[in-house]
């Protein structure tokens, strides 16, 4: 039975841990050869492992998405290893809370290399690649928090999010005459390793009690929309992003005042 993306070769940035590991492994599953780019060598060696037990092919590459070198040695390991390349996922990301007053610029450096600028060197490096494939994709995670709405303590990580909206667009307009698509999705409140590490069970339950649909999600489930949009079925959607945040980001009550049906 193929898969809806047989022979393809993807890059999975931040492919160790939440979102990056199942969609990692969601394209591994339908047929691609996956590139697991991670700045953790453990937690990217067991994605690699899993992908392989299950018949498929993966590499890992360790390296920090934030250095400029690093990023082209990255492009330069998979051409050679797998000859092409079809698929981006920059899923990576640096989560350091600062406040405004006191935010050091190391921090705030840090989070534009690699929520931003990764993804600029990212096309750049691999653009000769993409330009070969007959269904090449340059796909995104967002955040609702920047597009939809704020958070205190994170007003850089917004602001790296709305950068990536922008990059989305003017990047899909301008592939587009190249067959190359751009996409990305803003998820919500997600299972992620970022949210676990940070929140008891307790607390999420409780936080994900206030999202219209009832909980916050799970990486699968933004791995099943990554699918969607690296495959043959999102071949004429481009410079868009899609929100999959359970309704929170409807309405002006953001979820917290939706009265349920006993």
């Amino acid at each position: 039975m193929m898969g809806k993306l047989d022979g393809r070769v993807a890059i999975v940035t931040g492919g160790g841990r939440g979102i990056g590991r199942a969609t990692a492994l969601r394209f591994g599953a339908e047929g691609a050869k996956v590139v697991v780019a991670t700045r953790t060598a453990a937690p990217g060696q067991e994605v690699v492992d899993e992908i392989v037990a299950g018949g498929g092919e993966a590499m890992l590459v360790t390296l920090d998405i934030g250095e400029r070198a690093a990023v082209r040695a990255l492009i330069d390991q998979t051409a050679a290893h797998f000859g092409r390349i079809d698929i981006i996922l920059h899923n990576a990301a640096y989560l350091t809370p600062a406040k405004l007053a006191d935010m050091p610029d190391d921090v705030l450096d840090k989070m534009f290399d690699v929520g931003v600028k990764a993804v600029f060197w990212l096309t750049h490096d691999a653009l000769p690649w993409l330009k070969k494939s007959p269904a090449a994709r340059i796909l995104v995670t967002s955040s609702v928090a920047g597009n939809q709405r704020s958070l205190p303590g994170r007003v850089h990580y917004g602001s790296v999010k709305m950068a990536v909206t922008g990059f989305v667009r003017g990047a899909g307009l301008e592939l587009a005459q190249h067959g190359i698509t751009v996409n990305a999705i803003e998820p919500g409140l997600t299972r992620s390793h970022a949210l676990t590490s940070m929140a008891t069970e307790e607390q999420i339950v409780a936080m994900g009690a206030a999202i219209p649909i009832g909980r916050a999600g799970y990486p699968e489930e933004i791995a099943a929309g990554f699918l969607f949009l690296a495959s043959d079925d999102a071949a004429y959607m481009t410079g868009r992003t899609i929100t999959m945040d359970g309704g929170n980001s409807l309405g002006d009550a953001g979820g917290l005042l939706i009265e349920r049906d006993e």
